[in-house]
């Protein structure tokens, strides 16, 4: 795209992005946000391996395991929504640190502690943290790209995600069978499945620290007024990117900005971003001036892109999260369930329930079987095809093809679980429920980028992504209870969810010459 029509210093917002040029400030901001969307995978998946492994040490039966699973889910639906009414009034990076550093303190905490109920609070603020740093890293990072570069790239984003299933199952196989750690004293105890949650709080925290070393939005200071600002952040870019001095970036003023509607209210002397937290009397202010901008979601213009979103979310994450969280503990019951009565005995997923109860337990807990390391880990790179295809094919397919075609698949494939008879086709079917599904909650963060603008883009992102952990808890609890008695009507369910959400993605509005 040819920029002859800048002919003056002065520029509105996208012509002084695009003149920061493409860089290695973009590759920087684009790798700390991948790592953020990764660390954020194996945090959400993360219970999965510890659903298992901890069977014994928690006394659990299937119905524990779901309120385990469901625990970080209900903490995402206070999250999602609070640090995403934060993000769009105090801005997105402070928003980033606090999730990350968050996550982190709290997955660490969760490491040590030996009681059941305590160690589901502590996952329920791994969840309420988790769930801002994956609303907002999109947003985050789509704010910094020009709009000629931002959707190829925020589709590339699902790499990384890919890159955390991965990951993850590597960290459990590296930590979770060496059964020789296995320190008791009274009722503390820390054996291996501690360790690995310990490991996999650390990035959290090292995110979170270099995050410090990367600028605000340079959109969000644009958008409230502050237009030096992210003037001066514009050039910090141009600079990182041209290896020239920053005074030499061509734009010299912005033109076209203009402080959204509720930094022009003043509180006192005080505007939004301005009122602190801790302060009562400021706080009651603040949550006014949320309550004010989730109202103009839910009302027109935005009325009908914040229910669609939030619908398909519900649905997608519903299935998403209930089903990959549970695939660990399905393939452990497999493994056992082969282990008793042979390879060649044929069962469904239905009927290897009650086969990892605690009754199974022996001195050292219940083992988890390599096999089920490994299945896990097929997931993973099946997913891998689809991560380098998507931001190569996304123009040609569209968004919004992309998303219908890819659920209703999703769909179809959700069915086969109940068609499966042996632990491999369980392995297969669970790789193309991860590589479709996956790839769709992806493009459904790419979409709300440039379906809402930039003052309601987080929170919007936050409402929806609040709907999706409600099905994700709902899912959860539905599944641990249904598991031993009746998991067809659950599978059906589940398949059913996908299949609506895919057609109800035919009415989101093209978002190609969207632009905010």
């Amino acid at each position: 795209m040819g920029l002859d029509f800048l002919d003056t210093s002065q520029a509105d917002f996208e012509n002084a992005l695009l003149q920061t040029k493409f860089g290695k400030f973009h590759i920087y901001i684009t790798l700390a946000c991948g790592l953020i969307y990764m660390n954020t995978a194996m945090g959400i998946t993360l219970l999965s391996f510890v659903l298992p492994a901890a069977t014994c040490d928690f006394n659990m039966g299937s119905q524990h395991k779901a309120w385990m699973n469901a625990s970080p889910m209900l903490g995402m639906i206070f999250g999602s929504f609070f640090w995403g009414c934060l993000a769009d009034t105090k801005g997105r990076k402070i928003v980033l640190v606090l999730t990350l550093l968050g996550d982190g303190l709290f997955g660490l905490a969760s490491s040590v502690t030996p009681w059941f109920i305590a160690f589901l609070v502590l996952r329920f603020f791994n969840g309420f943290n988790i769930a801002g740093a994956m609303s907002i890293c999109f947003p985050y990072l789509g704010e910094f790209l020009p709009s000629i570069h931002r959707e190829k790239i925020l589709c590339w984003m699902e790499l990384f995600w890919t890159l955390g299933i991965i990951l993850l199952p590597l960290i459990a196989w590296g930590t979770i069978p060496f059964t020789e750690i296995n320190f008791q004293y009274n009722e503390f105890f820390f054996h291996s499945w501690n360790v690995f949650v310990m490991v996999c709080s650390l990035p959290s925290i090292i995110l979170g620290c270099w995050l410090f070393a990367f600028p605000e939005s340079p959109k969000f200071h644009y958008e409230i007024g502050e237009t030096d600002k992210a003037l001066h952040i514009l050039q910090h870019m141009y600079a990182v990117n041209t290896r020239n001095a920053p005074e030499d970036f061509p734009v010299k003023t912005l033109k076209g900005a203009e402080k959204a509607e509720s930094e022009q209210r003043l509180y006192g002397d005080r505007t939004v971003r301005q009122l602190r937290i801790r302060r009562p009397r400021e706080l009651a202010l603040l949550l006014k001036e949320i309550w004010t901008q989730t109202k103009n979601l839910c009302k027109k213009p935005h009325l009908r892109n914040t229910a669609l979103t939030c619908f398909i979310q519900f649905g997608l994450t519903m299935s998403y999260y209930t089903l990959m969280l549970w695939f660990p503990e399905l393939m452990q019951r497999y493994e056992m369930y082969e282990e008793h009565h042979g390879k060649d005995v044929e069962a469904s997923v239905c009927d290897v329930n009650n086969v990892t109860d605690t009754n199974n337990c022996d001195g050292d807990g219940v083992k988890i079987d390599s096999q089920v390391f490994l299945h896990v880990l097929y997931i993973g790179f099946a997913c891998i095809p689809g991560s380098f295809l998507l931001p190569l094919c996304v123009h040609r397919v569209g968004v919004k093809m992309f998303l219908v075609l890819g659920l209703c698949a999703a769909a179809v494939v959700t069915i086969g679980l109940y068609f499966i008879r042996n632990s491999i086709e369980n392995m297969l079917i669970s790789c193309f429920f991860e590589a479709l599904t996956s790839l769709s909650i992806s493009v459904v963060y790419v979409v709300m980028v440039d379906l809402f603008p930039t003052n309601l883009r987080v929170m919007a992102a936050a409402l929806s992504m609040m709907f999706g952990r409600i099905g994700g808890l709902i899912g959860n609890l539905i599944f641990g209870t249904l598991l031993d008695t009746n998991c067809v009507f659950s599978i059906i369910l589940f398949a059913l969810l996908l299949l609506v959400s895919g057609l109800m993605c035919l009415l989101i509005p093209d978002t190609s010459q969207m632009n905010h």
